[in-house]
């Protein structure tokens, strides 16, 4: 059987003793590496220069006994497991002696009991050491990220308010950069998230080699990074930027048998005592990052307070923070605004609004919209209208005993690019019972285009299961035309900017005359958007418009707002948006 290795420190002044020890050790199965000492120096020096695995001490010498052994090691703060070996020790000694932190003593001439201790103690001291190891990789865990092994967004934040003190104090001036990689989307949807996870370990090594000793890389989260450069002015952080943004464009990921170029935009901010707090100077390299990208990705921006685009990208974050909250709290409000047909075309019927409450205010969705859209926010709005709508329309259709309760409800460009929205709709109409042809569901014009083949493939699923489709602020672009003939629409919904003004002016009565023509050859019903007068609303039904919807007819109005209903839909919302943060 092949001997184990045990590292062996022997505190012996004889050396027959010694030799003796060593024997057992042999006999019992191991082969040592060993060192025999006498005195407390060569004891310090000999424990600092080697790892030993045991440590076996006579209890009595001239230069040095049990207790200073153990004295000596406790100073150190080495866990290694003690044993001591003595001729004579008696058991008021040996108490003592383990309260001062032996793990055994064995009388010589009764060594056999020392293997089998040696192996309980190594037992031990492994499990404690597997302890430690556990114990520090939870604790880099909370500090650090546990794909790449960066600085994590916590511990980064922790030092960038220690860095935004220091600029306060004037006792330097330091610099943040925000990195946002391009392409990485292209690597995940094309290969899959474990392409994308190499691809950010890989990267994060590169990056880390190029950074100097005293700044920190971070990973805040997906594929956004940060630099902190501690004791550096504008200057020198565009320099470094500008080295990032070299050796990431050089970067070449491969794999399998592709090949991938990355980009990467980058936000530069100089953290120079002006008073900002640190989420405001994380904020501003963002706007900046954000800012790059709006220049055509791959590229640098310096935050500058006084530029007007990042104002608005400022503005545009704030709102989007906003939205969060919003979603979490349930500030969100549904108004309905009556669709009232013109030539007997069918019944009037509710098209369901967003709204959102602020303080005492109700702010219409122009003002939160783009921020949504722009931040990936617009999907989970929009979920929420349909949970919250669906809601509503299932209390009304128990207490309604005139007919089923017809409603249109919008839905983003984004949302359409949500694989798993069509399966969203389908349980929650189920749940509800609520027949799929009482819903109409509005899609833009523009958004249609932009994503014309997931459109596509949406409006058909939606189509088989029942329920209709509007083509919303349709005319914004005429070669829109050639597109109704590969569409299953129902109604177009021509948009308002050319309804508003069309009495006095006769370009525009021309082209929602043409818009109306060609949807009825298509077989759709039209709907005028944003009829404000009488005039116009006359206009419109001598043109031969189907319905029309408008402040000629009625201002929007809240819903319900006790409805039991919309209790139920916050309720399981909030459900769903913390199952999302876990």
């Amino acid at each position: 059987m092949k001997k184990k290795l045990l590292r062996v420190l022997i505190v012996e002044d004889s050396d027959d003793d010694a030799l003796l020890l060593l024997r057992h050790l042999e006999s019992g199965g191991y082969h040592t590496q060993h060192q025999q000492v006498i005195s407390r120096h060569s004891l310090k020096k000999s424990l600092r220069n080697t790892n030993w695995d045991l440590i076996i001490t006579d209890h009595n010498m001239p230069e040095l006994d049990s207790s200073a052994v153990l004295s000596v090691i406790k100073k150190l703060n080495i866990d290694i497991p003690v044993i001591i070996v003595s001729g004579s020790i008696g058991e008021d000694l040996a108490v003592k002696a383990m309260k001062a932190g032996a793990h055994d003593y064995i009388m010589k001439d009764n060594l056999a009991r020392l293997i089998p201790a040696i192996q309980r103690e190594l037992r031990e001291a492994a499990l404690r050491q597997s302890q430690r190891n556990a114990e520090a990789a939870i604790q880099h865990l909370a500090y650090h990220d546990s794909l790449t092994g960066l600085v994590n967004r916590s511990e980064f934040e922790h030092r960038l308010g220690r860095a935004t003190r220091q600029a306060k104090n004037g006792k330097a001036v330091n610099a943040l950069l925000y990195l946002d990689l391009d392409q990485f989307k292209v690597v995940n949807d094309t290969c899959g998230h474990s392409a994308g996870d190499e691809l950010l370990k890989q990267l994060s090594s590169l990056l880390y080699t190029r950074i100097r000793g005293r700044d920190t890389l971070a990973r805040l989260g997906g594929d956004e990074f940060c630099v902190l450069l501690e004791n550096c002015d504008l200057k020198q952080a565009k320099i470094i930027a500008d080295d990032l943004h070299q050796i990431v464009n050089d970067f070449r990921f491969a794999w399998n048998t592709q090949i991938f170029n990355i980009g990467v935009s980058i936000g530069v901010v100089e953290i120079n005592g002006i008073d900002m707090s640190p989420d405001e100077i994380l904020s501003a390299a963002d706007l900046a990052c954000y800012a790059a990208k709006d220049k055509g990705r791959n590229c640098i921006q310096v935050y500058k307070r006084e530029d007007i685009g990042l104002r608005q990208r400022r503005r545009e974050m704030n709102w989007a923070n906003r939205i969060d909250v919003a979603l979490e709290n349930n500030n969100f409000l549904l108004y309905q605004q009556l669709i009232v047909p013109l030539r007997g075309a069918g019944p009037s019927y509710y098209e369901y609004l967003l709204r959102l409450k602020d303080k005492k205010r109700v702010i219409p969705p122009g003002a939160f919209i783009p921020a949504a859209e722009r931040y990936q926010r617009i999907s989970a709005i929009d979920r929420w209208v349909i949970k919250t709508s669906f809601s509503y329309l299932n209390q009304l259709s128990r207490n309604r005993k005139d007919g089923k309760v017809f409603v249109s409800i919008n839905l983003s460009g984004q949302s359409l690019g949500d694989n798993s929205l069509f399966d969203y709709i389908q349980s929650l109409l189920v749940k509800y019972k609520l027949p799929a042809e009482t819903i109409c569901f509005d899609i833009t014009e523009t958004a249609t285009i932009a994503n014309f083949k997931t459109a596509i493939e949406f409006i058909n699923k939606i189509k088989k299961l029942g329920s209709l489709i509007a083509l919303d602020d349709f005319g914004c672009g005429l070669s829109s035309f050639s597109y109704l003939q590969n569409m299953d629409i129902d109604f177009l919904k021509i948009d308002g900017s050319f309804i508003r003004n069309m009495n006095e002016n006769p370009i525009n009565r021309a082209i929602v005359e043409s818009i109306n023509n060609i949807g009825h050859i298509a077989g759709f019903k039209t709907i005028a958007e944003h009829v404000e007068t009488k005039k116009v609303s006359h206009i419109l039904k001598d043109i031969g418009i189907d319905y029309a919807q408008g402040y000629a007819f009625n201002k929007p109005r809240p819903l319900q707002p006790s409805n039991p209903a919309l209790t139920e839909a916050v309720r399981v919302e909030k459900k769903r948006l913390r199952q999302l943060r876990t």
